[in-house]
């Protein structure tokens, strides 16, 4: 292993250590050099303050990348550790070709048993990239094990990559990338506020509820009493709060966390704010109340305080169970495929062709959410008749961030303006409004941080997906391209930008994200001519009214 030094390059088989602060201009971009290693290395040993501790650059020689179509093909070249990126760079005479990693975006890190041709080191990406390097020497490839292992595993926010990463825009610039959307501006879309519905301070500085927003609509009849009662029969307060009105037919979609039922207790406010709900949409004699959950996980937490709802105590109601499995399922089904993905890899490299065997019989197929979200999704937009989210595992709403999202998306997902810029504002609003301000745990859920595995899960994947299949049956009704899809997704788990970093609109004010770090919104914004489907066509059939997917098992991809 050899280290960047500012005398030179010279040997070292351990990793150089520096109590130094964050970089706090762009990193290097372009072309690599060893002289700007060194430079760069004087600049920020001349720093005195201490923030955190990182790894200064790594360099290894005659690495080889190997390729995972044809794993007898590899390109051979230099890998470097920087503080931010991993980099290999091609040495092929006349080619420089350049692979960058963030390491936010790295998931593990495995090494392999050396062979003779040196020890092999797996590096799988959150976004699905595997880089499978040979190192020469087994202790390089320890050295850069370890380096990665700590590069990718932040402790504190501070820590993430998008507290140093400085493009080149001045700070009136990154101000206007923040006010770029509005999540407010999309209930005045929806008509709101109204006869029936109205904007309520009640969680203004978080009172009632830390994971939820400080900007909620509620009722008009809904009194603030009523709502303060009804979040204390809530798991962390989430009460019973408006999340979609159509204003065509006043059906809404609302939302909650589990109520503190036990076997027996009951709530009057909390039925008084159902009661209030339904009254919102005088065109319907009844609700459903919708339990994400499968029944039997609904019935187990009785034992534990929570539950879901007693239909004796709330009038004009119907209760239904969907049957989606939780996180630990949904982590470990996404977990046998890439497993899968893994071994085939493995037989390939053994028997180097690119031939994809078959998957061994043991493997069964990884339980699969997206028949139920889309006929869900498909139920609650083509029904009048105003849906309650009622029994959400807290403080996240895993499971209603699946369904709920996909049904709001309009029929040709915002050619209503017969613009293309239209569509991209409102994906944006809708995953900043439904997603990052009511209170999906992205740090926890994406594992920006060094936590609990059990927390990780892939449930804005899910989404994703869902989107994606819905572009795969309706190809010329949306204006956007997969290539969107895969860019937001990548930037979920990069932590380049200070959208997707904390676990509720309260963190994120805390952490003065606005204050110090970037907006995606902004670079998707200015970029969305990359995202444009060419197939789109607003005239074409698929992009007149609401779209009606089919959700057999053949038709998902």
């Amino acid at each position: 292993m050899t280290t960047a030094d500012s005398a030179g390059v010279c040997p070292s088989s351990q990793a150089v250590k520096y109590h130094g602060p964050a970089p706090t201009e762009p990193w290097l971009q372009g072309r690599l050099y060893r002289d700007a290693f060194r430079d760069r290395r004087k600049r920020l040993v001349a720093q005195p303050q201490s923030i955190f501790l990182f790894l200064l650059w790594l360099q290894v020689e005659n690495v080889r990348l190997l390729d995972r179509v044809s794993p007898r093909r590899s390109r051979v070249g230099t890998l470097y550790l920087t503080a931010t990126h991993t980099i290999f760079v091609e040495n092929e005479a006349g080619v420089r070709n350049e692979t960058w990693v963030l390491h936010s975006l790295v998931f593990s890190v495995e090494m392999q048993a050396a062979s003779a041709s040196g020890c092999s080191l797996l590096v799988r990406c959150k976004n699905f990239q595997v880089l499978h390097f040979v190192v020469p020497r087994e202790r390089e490839c320890h050295d850069v094990h370890l380096s990665l292992q700590r590069l990718s595993q932040p402790e504190r926010c501070e820590e993430l990559y998008c507290f140093s990463y400085k493009p080149n825009v001045d700070e009136a610039e990154r101000r206007q990338e923040w006010d770029f959307l509005d999540p407010k501006a999309d209930y005045s879309r929806m008509g709101l506020p109204n006869s029936l519905w109205k904007f309520s301070p009640i969680n203004q500085h978080y009172k009632v509820s830390d994971t939820y927003p400080a900007d909620l609509f509620v009722p008009q009849s809904a009194t603030p009493p009523v709502i303060v009662g009804s979040s204390k029969f809530r798991s962390r307060g989430r009460f019973p709060t408006l999340s979609y009105y159509s204003k065509e037919n006043h059906a809404a979609i609302c939302r909650s966390s589990q109520p503190l039922s036990g076997f027996s207790a009951r709530c009057l406010e909390d039925e008084q704010m159902l009661e209030a709900i339904l009254r919102s949409n005088p065109r319907s004699d009844f609700m459903y109340v919708v339990d994400t959950r499968p029944k039997l996980n609904a019935i187990a937490n009785r034992a534990a305080g929570k539950g879901y709802e007693n239909e004796d105590n709330y009038s004009d109601v119907k209760f239904q169970f969907i049957g989606i499995e939780n996180i630990h399922v949904m982590r470990n089904s996404q977990q046998k495929m890439l497993e899968a993905q893994g071994n085939s890899f493995k037989e390939k490299e053994k028997t180097g062709d690119g031939n994809c065997p078959s998957e061994p019989d043991s493997l069964a197929p990884p339980d699969c959410p997206l028949q139920c979200i889309l006929d869900h999704a498909t139920f609650l937009r083509f029904g009048h008749i105003p849906v309650f989210f009622g029994t959400l595992e807290p403080p996240t709403s895993d499971r209603y961030k699946s369904v709920k999202p996909v049904a709001e998306i309009p029929p040709t997902v915002a050619s209503q303006s017969g613009s293309v810029p239209e569509i991209y504002i409102y994906i944006y609003v809708l995953i900043e409004k439904d997603w990052l301000s009511f209170g999906h745990k992205f740090s926890h859920r994406c594992n920006h941080l060094v936590g609990d595995p059990k927390e990780v899960s892939p449930v804005m994947d899910q989404f994703l997906e869902c989107v994606w299949q819905l572009m795969e049956q309706f190809p010329c009704a949306f204006e956007f391209n997969a290539r969107f899809l895969i860019t937001i997704h990548s930037h979920v788990y990069s932590c380049q930008y200070g959208n997707f970093i904390g676990n509720n609109q309260r963190e994120r004010v805390e952490l003065g994200l606005r204050e110090r770090t970037h907006s995606l919104w902004s670079y998707l914004w200015k970029n969305q001519t990359d995202y444009i489907n060419p197939l789109y066509r607003p005239d074409h059939s698929q992009t007149q009214g609401l779209l009606r997917p089919s959700t057999a098992p053949y038709c998902f991809k």
